[in-house]
């Protein structure tokens, strides 16, 4: 194998990872806002937001990725450039995700939370607010990791529309030398380099977490 191109061609590389990196943040955070909101929706009376809540997640989760990306992009009338057209497509698909986690996070809490919340006189969008979504948070972090761990790696779906991220500048680089093997090994690594990172990271938060939880 040569990987003396690298020496021309690393520039391609790190500003594909830094896309990858920016597409996903956005992604995961986007997503998580969304998916808070399908969460209290699909845990709330109100039917007809449960019903529009658990359709959406349904929809989604049954979907490839793929369609929904292209539906975006060619399908519906926004014109979007291809990066927003990416972060929206990532984030719609992983907000359906975090809304499944973040409801199992709620529904772990037990319920005499919520009633010793409301016998101190807070509403039931008080106590789920102030008492219930940060005790679920603290639960589900360690699942939020594994979602930032798989947008970041699915994030290279959007090569497909254009987006300059690490796998599109990947395939760039390998039309250029007529190598198609050596740019996939970089990017190979690449990613491995921001999930195990990010892994690491996360552990960190746990471990830190759990010794906050003993103390208390």
């Amino acid at each position: 194998m040569d990987f003396s191109f690298l020496s021309d061609y690393y520039k391609f590389f790190l500003i594909g990872a830094r896309n990858t990196i920016f597409i996903s943040i956005f992604s995961v955070l986007f997503g998580t806002i969304l998916g808070l909101i399908l969460a209290l929706m699909k845990t709330s009376k109100n039917k007809v937001l449960k019903v529009i809540s658990t359709a959406y997640v349904e929809f989604v989760r049954g979907t490839p990725l793929l369609i929904q990306l292209y539906i975006i992009y060619y399908g519906l009338p926004l014109n979007l450039p291809e990066i927003p057209s990416g972060i929206l497509a990532l984030t719609l698909n992983s907000s359906a995700y975090v809304a499944e986690i973040v409801r199992s996070g709620i529904q772990s809490i037990d319920i005499g939370q919520m009633e010793a919340a409301r016998s101190m006189g807070m509403s039931e969008g008080m106590a789920m607010r102030y008492v219930i979504i940060p005790q679920a948070l603290k639960n589900i972090i360690p699942a939020l990791g594994n979602e930032f761990i798989t947008v970041i790696k699915e994030s290279a779906i959007v090569s497909v529309i254009g987006v300059p991220e690490l796998m599109y500048n990947s395939e760039t680089v390998t039309g250029n030398i007529f190598k198609p093997f050596e740019p996939l090994i970089v990017a190979a690594l690449l990613y491995f380099a921001l999930t195990f990172t990010l892994s690491k990271g996360l552990s960190k938060i746990e471990g830190r977490l759990r010794v906050v939880d003993k103390s208390v």
